[in-house]
């Protein structure tokens, strides 16, 4: 094979591949937004078809030698075509391990999973979904046996979302979350405030539709390419970078969960929606690690959302949208309000200080869970053993415990400590960017362009163009250091509780 029939080819499998994983995209939209409850039956079966054309589609024999002759004349290839090789064949070790019957397989067991979550979410029944728990580990287990067998099974799945992480440089990373803040933590409860007077009235979900808008407006998010939909566990899908989707979930008695909630799922937007035009279509559109894709989400969510300057236009907004609710109050008091620290059940509603150690929880658990040392019977118990020891609250149900996050519902074991990694990463891009941009007063006035642009320049625009292991240490001024995180959230917490 000649290196221009390798490149002609590598085109034509990247073309088929964006078309398969658009209608599966849009699938999985569909069903966790508008589609009917039942609807996860048909569904399942269009996905397995789907899946065996993607499998067949990147497991052939054709497909080794197209990605060996371009890997193999690097010289002679532009940046763009020999990473999309480079990427295609991660994407071709991760699918060729699982014969193309298991990975069809999983792809219904995923697609059943998810709707048996959704109602055992609903009742508050571990017992519900556990069988469904027991045959996801199964296979998550027989796959990293399958792709690497020298490696410890939950590293493989760590790999998954952020290349090249494993437990040995997470396991101290949590421990200095856990000894740095942890002290912060105790301190502020013993200072706990009064949930504020304003906080306790209602917010008709219809206005709070109308909010979300105007808080995605102020992000700077073009509605001609993203939408926002409603799902009982927000999340983002990008087909490409004119067809976002984003969600929320509304809550009447309080409008800051869905706000928080689109700021995040905003941001994950905004990278996507600023990925460059050139790699469009290609495996090189998406975000780089789940890592990074976090720091943005968790950077606009925490960052900027819940900043001193934010509150100037946040509270404009408010006043115009619900008045009667907000009625006399400061830029101060909202400050406050929005950074009440309290340790909670819902990891998705945690405030910045304790958010940490809800992802470190679920790290444990899954720990555990893929060793094999934590039957998945016994997993509600540990859960609210944890929760009880790591931040003194009992948990009531399975709803608000276990059984709160999707992750787990579609295989998502070692997706998890992106979250605690993201929002580590942002602080330090945040350390960067404050060198060249002057972002309080932006940020004070309204105008989060500044801030994107800059995201935009360091991050988003190279999609995965670049390595984790270039496009990071440029952003963030040096390597992942555990500390700059930290004192980050002591002296922010520290000033909010006179510490």
């Amino acid at each position: 094979m000649t290196l221009k029939e390798a490149v002609e080819k590598l085109n034509e499998i990247e073309k088929a591949g964006y078309a398969l994983g658009h209608a599966q995209s849009i699938l999985h939209v569909d069903g966790d937004t508008v589609a009917p409850k039942n609807s996860w039956k048909g569904r399942g079966k269009a996905l397995a078809y789907l899946g065996e054309l993607t499998y067949r589609q990147l497991v052939n024999p054709e497909i080794g030698e197209i990605l060996d002759t371009i890997l193999q004349n690097r010289d002679e290839m532009d940046e763009i075509t020999f990473r999309r090789a480079e990427v295609m064949k991660e994407n071709y070790d991760d699918l060729h391990v699982l014969p193309m019957e298991e990975f069809i397989a999983w792809q219904e067991l995923a697609n059943e999973s998810g709707a048996v979550w959704h109602e055992a979410k609903e009742k508050s029944d571990w017992n519900m979904f556990a069988p469904y728990l027991e045959k996801l580990l199964t296979a998550r287990r027989r796959y990293a046996a399958l792709k690497d067998p020298e490696k410890p099974a939950y590293d493989v799945l760590l790999d998954l979302y952020e290349k090249g992480i494993s437990m040995e440089m997470l396991d101290p990373f949590f421990r200095a979350l856990r000894e740095d803040l942890s002290p912060v933590i105790l301190e502020v409860a013993k200072r706990e405030k009064p949930v504020p007077a304003f906080l306790k009235n209602t917010w008709p979900v219809e206005k709070q539709r109308v909010f979300s808008k105007k808080i995605m407006d102020l992000e700077g998010i073009d509605p001609l390419n993203c939408t926002l939909g409603e799902t009982e566990h927000p999340f983002t899908n990008g087909t490409n970078k004119w067809d976002v989707r984003i969600t929320t979930h509304y809550h009447e008695e309080d409008p800051f969960s869905s706000m928080y909630s689109v700021i995040h799922e905003g941001g994950h937007a905004l990278y996507e929606l600023d990925v460059r035009d050139d790699l469009q279509f290609t495996c090189l559109a998406g975000g780089a690690t789940m890592g990074i894709h976090e720091s943005q989400s968790r950077f606009y969510e925490n960052i900027i959302g819940r900043s001193r300057a934010f509150c100037t236009p946040l509270l404009k907004i408010l006043k115009e949208v619900f008045p009667e609710q907000i009625g006399s109050l400061t830029e101060e008091e909202l400050y406050s309000a929005i950074n009440l620290s309290k340790p909670s059940l819902i990891r998705t509603d945690a405030d910045e200080l304790t958010y940490p150690l809800h992802v470190m929880i679920r790290y444990e658990l899954e720990k555990a869970m893929i060793a094999g040392d934590l039957a998945v019977s016994d997993i509600p118990g540990e859960w609210n053993r944890l929760y009880k020891e790591f931040l003194g609250v009992d948990v009531p149900d399975d709803r608000r415990g276990a059984l709160q996050d999707s992750h787990w519902s579609f295989g998502g074991m070692g997706y998890f400590p992106s979250y605690a990694l993201g929002s580590a990463y942002g602080v330090q891009m945040l350390r960067e960017m404050e060198k060249t941009v002057d972002v309080w007063s932006a940020v004070a006035a309204g105008n989060l362009s500044p801030v994107t642009a800059w995201l935009t320049d360091r991050i988003h625009q190279y999609g995965m163009l670049k390595k984790p292991q270039d496009l990071l240490p440029a952003a963030m001024g040096g390597p992942l250091d555990a500390s700059v995180y930290t004192g980050y959230l002591k002296k922010k917490y520290s000033e909010l509780y006179g510490l």
